[in-house]
């Protein structure tokens, strides 16, 4: 009996991937850290609202004689803010650290798109919003119990799915070209591998572990459109003249492993 559903992906490079699915255990324990941070800034909000408006109104009250009104605008934006810390914590969490927010993090699970791709502003967003809308009887939980994709409305609808974070440490079972090795330290140095997410590094390697097994000019043509993906990402002005695709992504999977080994 498997405890965890695996999903098996086409990328947008035409690599296949399986990703093992976070499980309803660790999303709710990423949610219950998230719940407890968010209920830390929301009892320091309750004092501020307590306090303030009657605080801010005294002095108004100097000048404005509608006391009443005055503390009622006070409470809406309060409560606007109260409702913008709640929806803007997932989502800028989950754009700022690739899918992941403080509770994810721990739990070791993170959200990517469909497709494998990371997500953007725009899917953190629409799944912040309907999170309310899953939180209602439990509603989003029973779908993630009883879809086979693990999802709640909130993932159905932004295009979501939740996964287990790949491992950076496993180890490979394809040879490292020489050529590729004394490009690493290229890599570390002008390149910005913190913006190549796991979900690439795991495109990558399963380019690296099934390239033998391809025709030779799909491998080509595939090699080059990975490669020069992989130097945009990592923020790289030039793949070193002379170097091929594959000793380019080899030795990007080399400083990417050891940058997170270190």
């Amino acid at each position: 009996m498997a405890f965890f559903n695996n999903f098996k992906l086409q990328t947008p490079e035409n690599v296949e991937l399986d990703f093992t699915l976070a499980g309803i255990g660790n999303r709710a324990l990423a949610l219950i850290i998230d719940y407890s941070i968010l209920s830390i800034v929301q009892i320091f909000y309750l004092l501020i609202l307590i306090i303030l408006p009657n605080l801010i109104s005294n002095i108004i009250a100097n000048f404005i004689q509608d006391i009443a009104a005055i503390q009622t605008w006070i409470i809406a934006i309060f409560l606007l803010i109260f409702f913008v810390t709640n929806t803007g914590y997932f989502a800028f969490f989950e754009t700022l650290w690739q899918g992941q927010t403080p509770g994810k993090r721990f739990a070791k699970i993170r959200v990517i798109r469909d497709d494998g791709r990371p997500i953007g502003l725009q899917q953190a967003t629409l799944r912040a919003l309907l999170r309310p809308l899953d939180d209602i009887l439990f509603i989003g939980v029973l779908l993630i119990i009883f879809s086979e994709s693990e999802k709640r409305i909130g993932d159905w609808l932004a295009g979501t799915l939740v996964i287990q974070e790949e491992s950076e440490k496993s180890s490979a079972n394809f040879l490292i070209s020489e050529e590729a090795k004394t490009l690493v330290s290229y890599i570390n140095n002008t390149a910005n591998l913190t913006k190549l997410s796991p979900e690439n590094f795991a495109v990558i390697r399963e380019y690296l572990q099934r390239r033998e097994a391809m025709l030779l000019q799909a491998k080509h043509e595939l090699s080059r459109k990975l490669a020069y993906q992989v130097k945009d990402i990592i923020q790289l002005a030039e793949i070193p003249e002379g170097t091929t695709a594959n000793h380019f992504l080899e030795a990007v999977y080399l400083a990417y492993q050891q940058q997170n080994l270190s």
